[in-house]
């Protein structure tokens, strides 16, 4: 089968603080695992994504820090970055939207859509900060819902009844800052005419039955009732330049987050082509018919990435109730599928920074193994349903599962293998018993396979841990250690067996645990990089300040197949492949929770 060409796109994480395990397991890690699955599989992928930096939430952040804007998100940005490169992100680039090239990509949209006539000017009530003369975002105004008097409503929506709401028509309005209420004002911004797209959207989203998770395209359907103009410019000076004469040299107007965070995926893709050397490499990716494109978020992203973000891309390409022509950029393509996870809580409470029911990525990973992590947000994780993380399900799984069934079976297979014959061992005679077992282990490849490249995480782990669950079985009823005086050829056989297993075992789970894969591929004798990891490497801008992007080496990444083990390649007694952990570290865990 031919290559294929597949851009994934992570949801861009928000530099206003560090990111905990709820974020990535909606955006980060499921991403990662469909991207390595799919670089095994033969196909070129991309992965691009960066740190979302403007808006005026950061603003505010970086006001009570008493530092610039820009600080803050620089900041934020290593930290972000250092963190998912500790999580195994295998990222093309990962970069961040305070460049030049996304300035001038997210300015090329914007005179597209313009031009084309789907951005028009209207005059709207704004919320404004009487403290500090700042417009106050929607999000950051709370009050009572007008329609069905719900207390806590935001500014754009009602979590009780759904309803979309405009901030002006909260009843008692308040800031979520400091409690002031705000002023309103008359002021005029740039709007995406978003029912301009409504029979473009519906039809392209019933192309999707069948395809999407039932849940999101239900979500995004139900969507187009309620399409309305919505504001693509913001008062605000923190953020990208609107491109037009009478507008680009004004310090109060900026092109609003919610529009140049999306675009995002594109300037980061034409970013990584000029890295790459082939300015034109990223095309490819985004106008080939064939090509595919994959977006991994949480569910409150739904929005942006099955309507809006689609809808910027008609408009561009000049589709839609206006048509037009395609920009300077050319016509580009709709998302393939959007794959959106639904909330991680935590020990029955939601994750919130401000209320310190949190757990960062960096604190987890300094205590526990990132493959422990990788194991149980692919098998545990809010895949179709909200799921809740507690310490004693994470400690369970890595105990009972990751250690006892595929630990398990690295450790003493190639333990005994190592100390009683010192390299992998020739196969005599094969049994049906063993022939029958490495049939099934390679038709794991093709089940596990089609789960992963449908993002089914849960089903295609479950898979692969369930085919190394029944070469323990066969480990254990086999018994080599009893066959070393009676009947060393078949015991020979018998670690032949096991050790194909293992090896079928590492490449499965590849895409969940590369680093451990690794150690795997090593104990089995195998020199080299297995499953590519990315690198930091610190970039500048001309006359810009460096800073960090996420980038590596994957092309030689391992292949989606088995591999026949080479009989007399050395083996070593091996390292624990996992570390158990003591049930006591929930209850530490919890105080810890509560301290803090």
């Amino acid at each position: 089968m031919s290559s294929r060409h597949i851009l994934t796109a992570p949801a861009w994480p928000y530099a206003n603080g560090p990111r905990h395990i709820g974020h990535v397991s909606g955006f980060g890690l499921p991403a990662d695992m469909f991207a390595r699955y799919q670089r095994m599989a033969g196909n070129r992928v991309l992965m691009v994504s960066g740190t979302d930096e403007h808006g005026t939430p950061i603003q505010v952040q970086a006001d009570a820090a008493g530092v610039t804007a820009r600080e803050l998100a620089d900041r934020y940005n290593r930290v972000i970055a250092e963190d998912l490169a500790d999580l195994d992100m295998s990222y093309d680039l990962f970069t961040r939207t305070t460049t030049r090239n996304h300035y001038a990509v997210t300015q090329e949209l914007f005179r597209g859509l313009y031009d084309n006539g789907y951005l028009f000017l209207r005059k709207t009530m704004g919320a404004i900060s009487p403290s500090t003369g700042r417009t106050l975002p929607d999000r950051y105004i709370e009050g009572t819902c007008p329609i069905c008097g719900y207390e806590s409503a935001r500014g754009d929506q009602c979590d009780n009844c759904g309803n979309q709401l405009d901030p002006a028509d909260l009843i008692s309005p308040r800031s979520k800052i400091n409690g002031e209420t705000p002023v309103f004002v008359e002021t005029e911004h740039f709007f995406l005419d978003l029912p301009a797209f409504a029979d473009a959207l519906g039809s392209w989203l019933q192309s999707k039955s069948g395809l999407w998770r039932p849940n999101v395209l239900k979500f995004s359907l139900n969507l187009l009732d309620d399409l309305k103009p919505r504001a693509v410019t913001r008062d605000l000076d923190w953020g990208v330049p609107v491109p037009l004469d009478g507008w680009r040299d004004r310090p109060d107007k900026r092109i609003y987050v919610w529009f140049d965070a999306v675009i995002g995926y594109l300037s980061a893709s034409v970013e990584w082509a000029r890295r790459s050397g082939d300015p034109d490499a990223w095309r490819a990716w985004w106008q080939s018919p064939e090509a595919e494109s994959y977006y991994f978020m949480g569910k409150d992203n739904i929005v942006f990435h099955a309507e809006i973000w689609p809808a910027m891309l008609l408009g561009y390409g000049g589709k839609g109730a206006r048509d037009g022509k395609p920009g300077a950029l050319g016509a580009l393509n709709l998302p393939t599928d959007v794959v959106a996870s639904e909330y991680l809580t935590m020990e029955g409470r939601k994750f919130s920074s401000s209320r310190s029911v949190v757990i960062y990525v960096r604190d987890f990973l300094e205590r526990y193994d990132v493959d422990a992590l990788r194991y149980y947000l692919a098998v545990a994780g809010p895949e179709n349903q909200d799921t809740d993380f507690t310490w004693s399900e994470f400690i369970r799984r890595n105990n009972d599962e990751l250690l006892a069934n595929w630990g398990n079976l690295v450790n003493r297979s190639v333990s005994f293998a190592a100390r009683n014959i010192g390299a992998i061992p020739e196969a005599g005679a094969l049994t049906e018993v063993d022939r029958e077992l490495i049939q099934r282990s390679h038709d794991a490849f093709k089940n596990v396979g089609d789960h992963l490249s449908r993002s089914r995480f849960k089903a295609a782990i479950t898979e692969a841990m369930r085919t190394i669950a029944e070469a323990n079985k066969y480990l254990s009823e086999q018994a080599p250690w009893k066959l070393r005086e009676s009947d060393p050829g078949r015991m020979r056989t018998i670690l032949h067996v096991a050790l194909q297993l293992v090896d079928d075992g590492k490449t499965l789970l590849t895409p969940f645990l590369p680093r451990s894969s690794q150690k795997v591929h090593a104990m089995l004798g195998g020199s080299g990089s297995w499953s590519p990891m990315p690198r930091i490497e610190e970039v500048t801008e001309e006359g810009g300040a460096p800073y960090p992007v996420i980038t590596g080496d994957y092309q030689d990444a391992a292949r989606w197949q088995p591999q026949p083990i080479r009989p007399g390649t050395p083996l070593q007694p091996p390292s624990p492949l996992f570390t158990k952990l003591d049930p006591k570290l929930a209850d530490e865990e919890l105080a810890r929770l509560e301290r803090s």
